[in-house]
């Protein structure tokens, strides 16, 4: 018997106290494998390796004089963790670090490195850096071709994998991406929007298909991780290709942002690199 969608449980769409003091109970665990069960991954025969890459802008303790720290986090996800965390959650037990002190950086990355590993049920990496560490930079573009340029017609605004298909003609290797994935929070109906990049060998994709069906994401109503491992088991199984990588970069919510990455394990896992709406 499947267990029951903790989700509605969540602290999303609830008003909440904000903790100041340093509560790691406020993390909220959502299982990986009910949405899997869905899109009939075995637990035991992932189809993919992959990470979820979160980037925390909003960070911020005291040091042991009482004066603010603040400093920007990655936290990386491994795919194959039990669980995902839920994002209000995260922002809500980030912002318990506000008013607590601590001895030093190093002391806080090993206290989120801790408590986001138990709470996800397997490694966290933790990276934190000051502002000054980082030199200004333009944000990247994937080294691909574009496809919102195409002219297409859409009438299609739940996931239709059908409109996936591949053309006659020898094997590619290749990178598209486009700016339209819009689909919507599974829980407060909030819109949620991203770029998505698929890089994959095999036999081309239609690419008015494919961006169709990125389009038809659009009413849909599932978390960043979801809807990233539901593009690549539908490329995988309607496309087939011989390699495949998906990735998303969303806009940044609550200080946060979200960026899935899923890889048949030929193509090595996104870089960390900013787009252009985060």
């Amino acid at each position: 018997m499947s267990q029951p969608d903790p989700s509605p449980h969540s602290p999303l769409g609830k008003p909440t106290e904000y903790r100041a003091d340093y509560a790691p109970e406020l993390l909220y665990p959502i299982p990986r494998q009910l949405k899997r069960d869905e899109l009939g991954i075995r637990p035991d025969a992932l189809p993919f390796v992959g990470e979820d890459i979160w980037n925390a802008y909003e960070l911020s303790w005291l040091n042991p004089k009482g004066k603010p720290v603040v400093a920007l986090g990655t936290f990386r996800v491994p795919a194959d963790s039990p669980n995902l965390i839920e994002s209000k959650s995260l922002k809500l037990y980030l912002n318990s670090f506000n008013q607590t002190a601590f001895a030093d950086q190093d002391a806080v990355e090993a206290i989120l490195a801790r408590d986001l590993s138990a709470v996800a049920g397997a490694p966290v990496r933790v990276s934190l850096k000051q502002p000054s560490a980082y030199s200004p930079a333009q944000p990247g573009y994937p080294a691909g071709i574009c496809l919102d340029e195409l002219d297409i017609s859409c009438d299609t605004y739940q996931p239709a994998p059908e409109l996936l298909r591949t053309s006659d003609g020898p094997v590619v290797e290749e990178t598209l991406y486009s700016h339209l994935l819009k689909s919507n929070c599974l829980v407060t109906g909030q819109p949620d929007w991203a770029m998505v990049v698929i890089r994959y060998r095999g036999r081309p994709l239609d690419r008015a298909g494919l961006l169709r069906y990125l389009v038809s994401f659009r009413g849909h109503h599932e978390f960043h991780e979801q809807c990233v491992e539901r593009i690549y088991c539908d490329l995988s199984r309607r496309c087939a290709p011989e390699a495949l990588r998906v990735h998303a970069r969303y806009t940044r919510r609550g200080g946060l942002d979200i960026n899935p990455c899923r890889s048949s394990g030929a193509f090595p896992l996104a870089d960390n690199i900013r787009a252009v709406r985060q």
